[in-house]
């Protein structure tokens, strides 16, 4: 009985030790009058959120809180009747956070205006800035666009402005993470590119690579792991692919490793992927002695049916493979081939350039590469 009163408080102890106090000093302007003003911190877990703990602002708006952790975890911020902005604060043990802020009720967006005790919370300052610069542009852009007096010409021209002004706001939030990759929020900012992963997969994997070796145990970079094991967009390397050509002889996509290449996953009975063919045919036979090339996986069952494709539709070049298994081909379950036809192009070092190029979009990339 000792024994085992011993080893509770022997775990007991160890918690102890490995827990650090963490304390978050916070002020927003303009806090409410008319009722009491709390402010509510929550840890997220995985899919979940548990409440930790909340705090009364006083006049002034000023509040304090004070939280145990033995890990760097992800807390939420929000206020009470705020609840259209809810900040996200990555907490490591011993940080002192100082925090103060502005509520832009007009826009529904809580601005972190100053913020100190660590470099998570400073990334996050700088994101959180950045959203809010053009938060005001892109309402007053889209207030406009749903006015019923507005053109439908007017109405195209705010369309493009608004597109502009998120390509330009993705552009600053994708800098920012990029020079800060080794702080820990950096990958839970990311997912904000979830969405549109395969084109930002190269941001990714920086920020993972990064944040590896020190935080391997963390659900965000975990998460990010996940992420490159299921996604290859530009910038990764592409996976080899070793198949058969219709004469049984192994062909590796590897082996076209020093030319720029495009994987062309099509069947004989694809209507869309025939009618892509001559569009590809010209362009082979245009770029080829450049040091272009196609390496084509059948999604076909049939080798007669594969085989009467390719010289119907004149498919000149020699790297054709198939395991004549339709849907449950090994070369489209490697990169996730759901539809046909689809294409990834392919770098002189294998990694990938971009996917799904097809009619004008694959001529305009192919003269961007090698000119007229």
């Amino acid at each position: 009985m000792n024994r085992f009163f011993s080893l509770i408080t022997l775990i007991s102890l160890c918690w102890t030790l490995s827990a650090q106090n963490v304390t978050i000093e916070g002020s927003i302007e303009n806090p409410l009058r008319d009722a009491k003003d709390v402010a509510y911190l929550s840890r997220v877990e995985g899919n979940q959120v548990y409440f930790a703990d909340s705090a009364v602002l006083d006049k002034k708006g000023d509040f304090k809180f004070n939280v145990s952790i033995s890990q760097p975890s992800l807390y939420l911020l929000k206020f009470s009747d705020r609840n259209y902005s809810t900040l996200h604060i990555m907490l490591e043990p011993g940080d002192k956070i100082n925090i103060k802020m502005k509520d832009d009720k007009e826009l529904s967006f809580i601005q972190i205006t100053s913020a100190s005790g660590s470099r998570n919370i400073e990334v996050y300052r700088l994101f959180n800035n950045i959203l809010y610069q053009y938060s005001s542009q892109l309402s007053a852009l889209n207030e406009e666009h749903e006015k019923a007096t507005t053109s439908a010409a007017r109405k195209q021209e705010l369309s493009a402005h608004f597109q502009r002004l998120m390509a330009q706001q993705n552009i600053e939030v994708a800098n920012l993470l990029q020079q800060n990759s080794d702080v820990l929020v950096t990958s839970f900012l990311v997912t904000f590119f979830d969405e549109d992963a395969e084109n930002h997969i190269a941001l990714y994997e920086t920020i993972y690579n990064s944040l590896k070796a020190n935080y391997s145990n963390n659900q965000f970079v975990q998460y990010l792991e996940g992420k490159l094991r299921s996604t290859l967009g530009p910038g990764r390397m592409a996976p080899d692919i070793e198949m058969k050509d219709p004469d049984g002889v192994t062909r590796k996509l590897s082996d076209l490793r020093g030319k720029v290449v495009m994987i062309d996953f099509w069947a004989s009975w694809c209507s869309p992927c025939r009618a892509e063919n001559p569009n590809v045919v010209r362009l082979y036979k245009k770029y080829h002695d450049k040091g272009f090339d196609i390496y084509s996986v059948s999604l076909d069952r049939t080798r007669d049916a594969w085989v009467r494709a390719i010289q119907q539709d004149g498919l000149e070049w020699p790297n054709h493979v198939s395991d004549l298994r339709g849907w449950t081909s090994s070369g489209g379950a490697t990169y996730g081939i759901r539809s046909v036809p689809s294409t990834v192009l392919i770098d002189r070092d294998g990694r990938i350039i971009a996917r799904n190029l097809r009619g004008q979009e694959l001529a305009n990339k192919l003269k961007e590469i090698f000119g007229e």
